[in-house]
């Protein structure tokens, strides 16, 4: 089975705002069931510290793209005030440790918020315990993206058990002064897959002029024998005639890096940097390694959606509800086929479906005098895998954008909207495991998020003042990977997509 992907882009320019109009999305409605799944409604709260804390409770467990060689948190400290939310990418080439390997091309979406005491800054996600102006403390959690090539593994790596990325458990402090900061951090593996730690040193200084900010850094990372024999040593094992046995130990590498961001306007930012890896002698000589200097060059963007404190102050800032049911579509039916209505049909030889709620708040209301919003949602759903496996949750934190300029819309409110952001399942759902499987590829509970929407006001449509606010409509849930190109989605290339009813109201 397969079930592609195709990403949208976040709209900002009249320009643009003109191909979202013309934006063709059509789906048929399915009948929507009256009682939705009251396991789902009984998990979610009105107040808005658990509408933060859900937001971030996803980065704490699965959203954090660590560092393999380079470093990524110089791009995240790019948002303008507590309590905003970000959206964005970078794409970074460099060369892989490994023998015969080449260069590795990775993706990593940047999903960003920064709250007084909870942050989610792409490369982690935590809590700060201590906040000052000049010291700071924070626990987090940090997916360690080390590890073999998932495709084309290199001669060298050939009957070798596959080193996987990890899950790090980390606490890291902060001295702050005008020639710099220092940072000390220690992380220790949780998951049980390499089973040792890491202490890192690292100095930075910013430097800003008009819309230019860069950070040249250096860090130092002391790695534990059990780190460094499991990406870098040869079991006994695994020894060929010639790969012999070898293991590392313990050593120290040193990154270098220069990074910057240059301000487009209020809100998107260019993103870039360079840096260099330089491995410890002891990991070089490694029969498996090939370069002991490992350069890389990082280039991306973000947008920044601003706090929502602001927002949420005001007295009419809404709270939606949503309430949807979909099946899943049938093979071959891709995201952009179903927009562009050449494919609407669900699967029936396999039919799996969906009940979920979700939960929104404004970040932006009117964006410069236009009929534009943002608003930021967390979603739970329950996928029904009708006795093919065990179902499961899914969590969903995304940034949507929601036009509702339309000639009509006076008579009849019409809004059409586009959510970007991630998706973490509590098992991967069949219909993108069995997809996997059929075509030998990998999966992954964690992806990127898509929720395309179109729908109209009921009190409109109805002649009712008091449901004016409340909406019925259709949509895509999407989940997939960046068409295998990124290792935090876990090199997913593919997903799934279910079309969907649904009703929404305002309070």
């Amino acid at each position: 089975m397969d079930h592609g992907s195709h990403a949208g882009c976040l709209l900002h320019r009249p320009q643009e705002l003109v191909g979202f109009r013309l934006l063709v999305f059509a789906a048929e409605f399915s009948k929507y069931k009256s009682k939705m799944n009251s396991f789902l409604l009984s998990r979610f709260f009105l107040s808005r510290s658990v509408f933060c804390a859900a937001l971030l409770s996803a980065g704490l467990s699965a959203m954090s793209p660590a560092r393999a060689t380079g470093e990524l948190e110089p791009f995240t400290h790019i948002l303008s005030e507590s309590g905003s939310a970000g959206l964005g990418f970078v794409t970074r080439v460099e060369t892989s440790p490994y023998r015969d390997a080449g260069s590795r091309f990775d993706l990593v979406p940047l999903y960003l918020y920064e709250g007084e005491r909870l942050f989610l800054r792409a490369n982690r996600g935590g809590v700060k315990l201590l906040n000052g102006a000049e010291q700071g403390l924070d626990l987090f959690v940090e997916q360690r993206l080390e590890g073999y090539p998932a495709e084309r593994v290199p001669a060298s790596l050939a009957g070798m058990a596959t080193r996987e990325t990890a899950m790090d458990l980390g606490l890291s402090y902060r001295y702050r002064q005008p020639w710099g900061t220092l940072k000390a951090e220690l992380v220790h593996d949780i998951g049980n897959t390499y089973k040792g730690s890491e202490f890192r040193l690292g100095y930075s200084y910013d430097w800003r002029s008009g819309p230019w900010t860069l950070r040249p850094s250096l860090t130092l990372g002391l790695r534990d024998a059990k780190l460094n024999n499991y990406y870098y040593g040869v079991q006994a094992s695994e020894a060929v005639a010639d790969r012999a046995a070898y293991a590392p130990g313990a050593g120290l590498n040193t990154s270098l890096g220069l990074y910057g961001s240059y301000d487009l306007s209020q809100r998107w930012r260019l993103l870039a940097g360079v840096s260099a890896t330089v491995l410890d002698r002891k990991v070089s000589d490694s029969p498996i390694v090939q370069k002991r200097v490992l350069p890389a060059v990082y280039v991306g963007a973000a947008y920044d959606f601003g706090g929502h404190k602001r927002e949420w102050a005001q007295n009419d800032s809404p709270t939606y509800f949503k309430l949807l049911y979909g099946k899943s579509t049938e093979d071959g039916c891709h995201l952009m086929k179903i927009l562009t209505a050449q494919c609407l049909s669900t699967d029936k030889k396999q039919p799996t479906s969906i009940t979920g709620i979700q939960v929104g708040k404004p970040f932006i209301q009117s964006l410069n005098g236009w009929p534009l919003d943002f608003v930021g949602y967390v979603g739970l759903t329950n996928h029904n895998e009708r006795g093919l496996q065990a179902n499961g949750l899914q969590l969903d934190l995304f940034m949507k954008a929601v036009y509702s300029g339309f000639p009509w819309s006076h008579k009849v409110k019409t809004r059409l909207g586009l959510g970007a952001g991630v998706s973490m399942a509590q098992r991967v759902p069949y219909i993108e495991a069995s997809s996997a499987a059929a075509n030998g590829k990998t999966s992954s509970r964690m992806l990127n998020f898509l929720d395309p929407t179109l729908d109209v006001s009921l009190g409109d449509l109805i002649g009712s003042r008091a449901l004016k606010e409340t909406y019925i409509g259709f949509g895509v849930s999407h989940r997939s990977g960046f068409f295998g190109s990124s290792r935090l989605l876990g090199n997913v290339n593919g997903g799934s997509n279910y079309i969907y009813t649904y009703l929404e109201t305002a309070l």
